[in-house]
């Protein structure tokens, strides 16, 4: 199968019906992409297909063959971090740091669509769990990506 992953193609052997993520993680060894729950509940999983947030851990890789996939990985351009990553330092928003590249892809994907966001879109839009509790670090990280930082 092939797939077109942060603007490379990649060929696959895999049954359609495999989870994005496992794709990912055990045959192509990108693991920024975290397993969280297993049943799209959290988030650690996302990543950005056609620029939407996709949990992978419930997407049947058949599914997403022919679309544009950019993991964590595909985020900054090499040398130079992404502005929500600038941001994400900026705003010190990872403790753990398990759910941030499902954060991260998350937050891409509404700046894509919204890129001047409010609070509401924002509470929309992020729906990942982050066990650390740093939701307030996250819309500030969010804004200032934005340009929208009080």
């Amino acid at each position: 199968m092939d797939l077109n992953i942060n603007g490379a193609r990649r060929q696959v052997d895999a049954d359609p019906a495999m989870p994005l993520l496992w794709v990912l993680r055990d045959l192509l060894q990108m693991t920024g992409t975290k397993f969280g729950c297993g049943v799209a509940a959290c988030g650690a999983c996302t990543v950005r297909v056609d620029g939407q947030a996709v949990r992978s851990c419930v997407a049947p890789v058949g599914s997403v063959a022919g679309k544009a996939i950019q993991t964590i990985e595909g985020l900054g351009v090499a040398g130079r971090l992404h502005p929500l990553q600038a941001a994400w330092i900026a705003e010190q928003v990872p403790q753990c740091g398990y759910c941030q590249s499902g954060m991260l892809m998350a937050a891409a994907a509404l700046l894509e669509k919204k890129p001047k966001p409010t609070d509401a879109d924002i509470d929309e839009a992020m729906t990942n769990i982050c066990r650390c509790g740093t939701y307030q670090r996250v819309r500030a990280a969010i804004k200032r990506a934005a340009g929208t930082k009080a």
